[in-house]
């Protein structure tokens, strides 16, 4: 029975992703930072582990618990949404240690074994804002940005090996808690000269009739890791797909 662990699966993404697994009959090592079992569905397929992914001892104790890994979802991820000048840089590292240096940890962790089996997949959740430059949200899309680039890299080297490497970009889901954790983050540091052109691009973006739900996102991702003729990147959502045309990319 085919094993995935997957970050992040605290709420919205991660657990539809783990849910979608499970219902395919796979094995499914859930991790967050604060192990809970709430909202993930009930199966003796479930394993719930503490994981950190900024945290070198954290991702060892995880790995070592997991066992074999046959994929990995990097979908641990930290949003701010704000202005440059009002965003706090340390907030900034956070983005980026998380978003960034996170999934490379994890995908040197499980490597050498991928490796040494000549098999695996891992795919890491980036974003769709990286397809279209949108304001107050430059220091994510940087990271996820970076994201895309070490991955696409990446898949290079995994590939000499029989490890395949992907991509899946989600489009905007105001109704899981990345969104509002990244509006809390941005808190009430928007300077006062960029008040009310964010006050008006945050009720646009809002009010957008196309939106991606944490099914969209499941989906893709189960097509990531099995499909092995799918693409490098992957669009999750009808905003996320409309963006993909637009960039000249095609959502077949």
């Amino acid at each position: 029975m085919p094993r995935i662990l997957i970050t992040g699966c605290s709420s919205g993404f991660g657990q539809a992703i783990a849910a979608q697994f499970l219902d395919q009959g796979w094995e499914v090592i859930a991790t967050m930072r604060n192990p809970s079992a709430e909202g993930l569905p009930q199966s003796d397929r479930l394993q719930v582990l503490p994981l950190d992914v900024t945290d070198p001892e954290s991702i060892a104790a995880a790995i070592a618990a997991a066992g074999q890994i046959d994929a990995l979802v990097n979908n641990a991820g930290v949003g701010m949404l704000n202005v440059l000048e009002g965003a706090d840089i340390g907030r900034a590292r956070e983005l980026f240690e998380t978003n960034v240096l996170g999934a490379m940890a994890m995908a040197r962790a499980v490597m050498p074994d991928m490796r040494a089996r000549r098999s695996g997949v891992i795919v890491n959740v980036s974003s769709s804002v990286t397809l279209r430059p949108l304001p107050a949200l430059s220091i994510y899309s940087a990271s996820k940005a970076a994201l895309n680039a070490f991955t696409e890299s990446f898949a290079l080297e995994a590939a000499e090996f029989g490890v395949r490497a992907r991509l899946v970009l989600p489009g905007s889901a105001p109704s899981t808690s990345f969104g509002r954790n990244a509006v809390a983050r941005m808190g009430m540091d928007v300077p006062e000269a960029y008040g009310a052109f964010v006050q008006a691009y945050f009720q646009s973006h809002m009010s957008a009739t196309e939106k991606t739900q944490a099914s969209d996102v499941a989906q893709v991702v189960w097509r990531a890791v099995t499909d092995e003729t799918a693409p490098m990147k992957l669009p999750a959502g009808a905003d996320a797909e409309t963006w993909f045309r637009e960039a000249g990319f095609a959502t077949a």
